[in-house]
């Protein structure tokens, strides 16, 4: 071998080794990251499928405890019930899938081979038909054809062509701004005020009861505090005399102290100028109608109209947009590029406020889930503002515009004096969005944090100082409760001689268990009058007692696996068993005892139009399949669905934004009762827009953002129609 040949060779093998390198390099990295997709989607659709086996099980032990039973009879008929809810919500959750990809939800070759048989079904129909009715069949094509030469017929046609023609103008037209979605739901909703004129239940009793005593206390009149006798508001939802303060005050913390003090003042100002509480009844649920109407209004704009975009020309034109080529963002990163709501949307939208019995009667009942559930949605209508201007890593933040920055702040602060948990929902979604949307933690710091601080430091300084009255914390132990009592009541020899010594200074076990109801724990709580059965100690129970409390209940758990487990799910399983009616729906504050029997005019206006109009109601709710949306838990599992999809496609940005969701379906599991539709109607009135949503960012197989006119000049954004707050 030649000199110049090994030289050759030397000079150049080493540029062939690199290449090679490279290449197994790339491969080695390929499978790496084909392994980790592979993970990452079981990973994913473990997560929602786990979100379908627990909607089967509720549906298949609701028969269970609609009439008593326990879980420990289940049979043959339960498997059957489970694994055919099983199949109904995975075929849903696919579908779901399959549309949030761009993909058809019923596959190309089953459609073909559906269409092959409907057409031979309808060959061997047709050709029978004729054979045996050729006459009649002819005849009446005789008669239509006559029919459509005559006047009336192309009248009839033209009135058809108008209406399909501007039908839809008119619903763009009425729909396009703020003020006139607002006067629909105005002009739709005004009957409920002008015929019902209020709705409540026991609670407004109570805040306006706690109020008048406190209002004697500030005026000099001397009143009964503590002994055994005495029996004053705390008693009625038992406040324990151990959180009570030396010096006598009457406020609580037990319905939120804001509202408290405002329906209190209301109804005292109508005892003074009208000798009852009735006109201050009218008054608070005619204020609840008009921030009904706001907020959903101003949501819907959001939602339909989209109106950070701005638009010159003023025309529902559509949205300007800018594919998402960041490197390494995963599909569902930003939302998806769309126009703004077509005209089926906005119907759907509109009719669902505007007829469902949930919403109707939820704008003037006067408990406190309402008003946190009208904010709730005015909160939700800006969080999707926030969501859809978020700009990609790099660039700089987008700031929202001050009205509505304010309106953000107001909806915040609406929701913590309308409901406690209000404060650990606020404080979980501002840590999800500083990690999320880090660019603007300002904003979310402000409305998100500050109100909860404020507030909640707020009454925390009113307690320490005396003048409040804190909320007893066995209101948050309801499961627990309802655990003993059942145990109680069921099995009392297998509590515990130790669980039961360190119960005896809280509770009375004898009554706990005589107490007992699965679908709400209110009555072992001893929460009602004063003829009530006395399960709960509150007047001699103190501090250190509730100190053996959850030792107590943990032995008793673990003596009573079965029992305990029933007296879990019996409280939750309604919340998403499609098959379960409501334990208590919105139409039994339209009718209940408080207004028809209580009041001193409200129950002489139109009572026989109110009792018809909850009859209605309830006789549409029950009502298989058709009066499920009517219920609040149909929302909840589509919501729950949904939820799951968007795990599926990897909307991690969208979740972060719905985590709210998911945070009030663990209320609704550790709420006091089963199946309660107030604690539900969040849920229910964001559930359309939340479909909406899915739709958007569904319309194409890749994802990209939405940016506004402003983009391209550089400048910062302007909200045109926004400050309509």
């Amino acid at each position: 071998m030649t000199e110049a040949t090994r030289t050759s060779r030397a000079t150049t093998t080493p540029s062939v080794q690199p290449d090679q390198a490279a290449k197994r390099s790339k491969a080695t990295t390929g499978r790496h990251s084909s392994h980790r997709a592979l993970a990452g989607a079981i990973a994913r659709w473990t997560l929602a499928i786990l979100a379908v086996l627990w909607l089967s099980f509720c549906t298949a032990i609701g028969p269970f405890y609609w009439y008593g039973g326990s879980i420990a009879d289940w049979g043959f008929v339960n498997t059957i019930y489970f694994l055919l809810a099983l199949a109904i919500y995975l075929m849903l959750l696919i579908a779901l899938v399959h549309v949030g990809g761009g993909l058809a939800v019923i596959p190309s070759s089953v459609r073909s081979a559906c269409r092959r048989v409907a057409a031979a079904i309808g060959t061997f129909c047709h050709t029978g038909w004729r054979r045996n009715i050729s006459k009649p069949w002819h005849a009446l094509a005789r008669l239509w054809r006559r029919f459509t030469a005559t006047r009336f017929a192309h009248a009839v046609g033209r009135c058809w062509t108008a209406v399909r023609t501007y039908t839809p103008r008119i619903i763009m037209r009425c729909t396009r701004s703020w003020i006139g979605l607002a006067l629909i739901m105005f002009i739709g909703w005004l009957w409920v005020p002008v015929t019902l004129l209020s709705a409540f239940g026991a609670d407004i009793r109570s805040q306006v009861r706690e109020f008048s005593w406190a209002w004697n206390q500030w005026t000099g009149l001397q009143q009964p505090y503590t002994g055994f006798f005495a029996f004053v508001p705390m008693d009625i939802y038992p406040t324990a005399h151990y959180l009570w303060p030396q010096d006598p005050t009457y406020l609580t913390d037990q319905h939120n102290l804001v509202l408290t003090v405002f329906y209190g003042a209301v109804a005292a100002a109508s005892r003074y100028f009208t000798g009852s509480n009735d006109a201050g009844y009218v008054v608070l649920s005619s204020l609840q109608f008009l921030f009904a109407v706001f907020c959903c209004s101003a949501t819907m704009h959001r939602f339909l109209n989209l109106p950070w975009l701005g638009s010159e020309s003023g025309k529902d034109t559509e949205a300007t947009v800018v594919p998402n080529s960041e490197p390494g963002s995963a599909p569902g990163d930003y939302p998806h590029a769309v126009a703004r709501a077509g005209v089926w949307q906005r119907t759907i939208i509109i009719l669902f406020f505007l007829l469902c019995p949930i919403a109707v009667f939820s704008t003037i009942s006067l408990t406190k889930s309402p008003l946190f559930a009208f904010a709730f949605v005015w909160w939700f209508g800006i969080a999707y503002q926030l969501h859809m201007t978020r700009v990609k890593r790099g660039e700089t933040p987008r700031r929202l515009p001050a009205r509505t920055l304010a309106a953000f702040i107001a909806s915040a602060c609406a929701m913590l004096i309308s409901a406690k948990y209000a404060w650990y929902i606020l404080l979980a979604q501002t840590v999800i969005m500083l990690i999320t949307d880090r660019g603007r933690w300002k904003t979310y710091i402000a409305a998100l944090l500050l109100p909860a601080v404020i507030l909640h430091g707020g009454l925390v300084l009113l307690v320490s100082t005396g003048k409040v009255i804190n909320g007893d914390p066995i209101e948050s132990r309801g499961i627990q409760l309802q655990q003993i009592a059942r145990v109680a009541r069921r099995n009392p020899e297998g509590i515990p001689k130790n669980a039961a010594d360190k119960l005896a200074p809280i509770f009375n076990l004898d009554q706990m268990g005589e107490s007992y109801f699965q679908q709400d724990a209110d009555p072992v709580k001893s929460s009602g009058i004063q003829s009530k059965k006395v399960s709960y100690r509150w007047r001699s129970v103190t501090k250190e007692d509730m100190a053996d409390f959850n030792s107590a209940w943990w032995q008793i758990v673990k003596a009573n696996p079965v029992i305990a487990a029933d007296a879990f799910f019996a409280e939750c399983f309604g919340y998403f068993d499609i098959a379960d009616l409501p334990y208590v729906s919105m139409d039994y504050y339209v009718t209940s005892d408080y207004v028809v029997n209580n009041t001193e005019w409200i129950k002489d206006w139109q009572p026989q139009w109110r009792e018809n109009i909850a009859r209605f109601a309830r006789d549409w709710g029950k009502i298989p399949v058709l009066g499920w949306v009517t219920h609040g838990n149909f929302y909840v599992i589509l919501t729950l669905l949904f939820g799951a999809a968007e795990v599926v496609r990897r909307r991690w940005r969208t979740l972060a934004w719905h985590m709210p969701l998911l945070l009030l379906m663990g209320v609704m599991i550790t709420s006091p009762a089963n199946n309660f539709e107030r604690h539900m109607l969040p849920l229910t009135f964001v559930f359309c827009f939340v479909a909406l949503t899915y739709w958007r960012e569904s319309r194409g197989c890749h994802e990209t953002r939405i940016a506004g006119p402003e983009d391209s000049a550089g400048g910062h954004h302007r909200d045109t129609e926004s400050g309509r707050d």
